[in-house]
């Protein structure tokens, strides 16, 4: 596609100079292995324009252009839906919690170094311990604000994914309050995430893997695990009345067009059925391959662990990542805990031959974009932001060698 750009001579200079803050405006990115929808065009030009893309096209003969690409591959930012890695950035290990700014700025640069240009955080509302960070109000109140106060400003666009835990009363009356109180979708839609994670059903359908962890992690040994986990189903058991209240005010919610509605490991294709009935978008990190295929027949997004693509199974005896994207049922992968994680999975699916190179950067930029309900990002088009990732394929892993964010000029209208 030609736009008169680029065509004809020398490619205009830049209307700015570069600065170490970021890229200029406009200006032309050359010699690019440009990684579109549908394939990928091998030495390409692309023509950046008041912060968003101008053109993508064959780079002519003879045509200089602002940077000099070097033949790597060309990009759409990476969008990660679901990133709880900054909990763990905040608790680096037990007893060592650092100030939340700080560990945002920090995070923020292990965001960058792997080519994420939005990061939807989670923000638990729960009160709840024993998985790292405790889990609490104030904590999410704290994430959302420092959130906010970084927002689009800095070299990440920076967002919230709202988790709540549906059989926690204190985590409902708080999401409840926070939705009251920025009301609107400006900027984007407002995800909530809506999970349970009692062991017995969902995420840990045997209880034996969560019994595992606690040992794990706590030290304790098999009968007091198994204990513990009785006391928290026969205590959370007692709560059930809350989580009918949650999943309808949820549900409300949804239908009413005030939140995107994903609902956090599916494991029947009952499940994704009820999720459907309560306006629920997205299937997030379903349990089985029978939750996943649902999702997809309902037309419902279905999003997955790049962790859980690199290792090729999951870590708790769920759903394979590798078998849902060979079986083409995967919209997008999200990071979970690991930014990194995103494109090397993404590439390694593809040189695995489980999908092809465009469909694969499509899980981590255009379909983590749709998941998220973000339509001006995660493309190679004209009139798109131009985020734009230069990457190394590698072999076996990528590198990113550089981040090209669009600056204000590149927002959406």
């Amino acid at each position: 596609m030609s736009t008169g750009l680029v065509s004809g001579g020398p490619a205009e200079a830049p209307a700015q100079g570069w600065t170490l803050g970021g890229p200029p405006s406009d200006y032309v990115l050359g010699h690019v292995r440009a990684v579109l929808p549908d394939q990928v065009l091998d030495d390409a030009l692309v023509a950046v324009r008041d912060g968003r893309i101008a053109a993508v096209e064959p780079h002519p003969a003879g045509v200089e252009a602002d940077v000099d690409g070097q033949g790597m591959l060309c990009l759409p930012g990476l969008v990660d839906v679901h990133s709880d890695g900054l909990e763990k950035e905040q608790l680096p290990r037990p007893g060592a919690e650092l100030p939340l700014e700080f560990a945002l700025l920090s995070f923020e640069g292990k965001l960058r170094a792997a080519g994420v240009t939005t990061a939807f955080h989670g923000a638990a509302f729960e009160e709840s311990g024993g998985r790292g960070m405790r889990r609490t109000l104030e904590n999410a109140r704290r994430i959302c604000a420092a959130v906010a106060s970084r927002g689009d400003d800095g070299l990440v666009d920076h967002r919230i994914l709202h988790r709540l835990d549906v059989r926690c009363p204190e985590g409902l009356a708080g999401l409840r309050q926070r939705l009251e109180e920025i009301g609107g979708t400006a900027g984007g839609p407002l995800l909530v995430s809506h999970e349970d994670h009692t062991p017995g059903q969902g995420q840990y359908a045997d209880r034996g893997y969560y019994e595992r962890y606690l040992m794990g992690t706590r030290g304790v040994t098999e009968e007091e695990a198994r204990a513990y986990v009785d006391r928290l189903i026969e205590d959370r058991d007692g709560r059930l009345d809350v989580r009918e209240e949650a999943l309808g005010w949820l549900g409300e919610q949804a239908r009413a067009g005030r939140i995107r509605l994903l609902g956090h490991d599916p494991g029947s294709p009952e499940e994704v059925e009820e999720l459907c009935d309560r306006g629920g978008a997205v299937a997030e990190f379903p349990t089985t391959a029978e939750a996943a295929k649902s999702a997809r027949e309902h037309a419902m997004p279905v999003v997955m662990g790049a962790p859980n693509v690199l290792r090729g199974h999951s870590h708790n005896g769920n759903a394979s990542g590798r078998e849902l994207v060979g079986r083409g049922l995967v919209t997008a992968l999200a990071s979970d805990y690991l930014p990194s994680g995103l494109l090397g999975a993404a590439l390694l699916l593809a040189e695995e031959g489980l999908t092809t190179l465009p469909a694969a950067v499509g899980l981590v930029t255009g379909g983590a974009a749709y998941v998220a309900g973000l339509h001006d990002r995660g493309r190679l088009e004209a009139g798109l932001r131009a985020d734009l990732v230069l990457a190394e394929p590698g072999r076996p892993w990528p590198v990113v060698a550089a981040v090209l964010r669009a600056g204000s000029g590149g927002e959406a209208a």
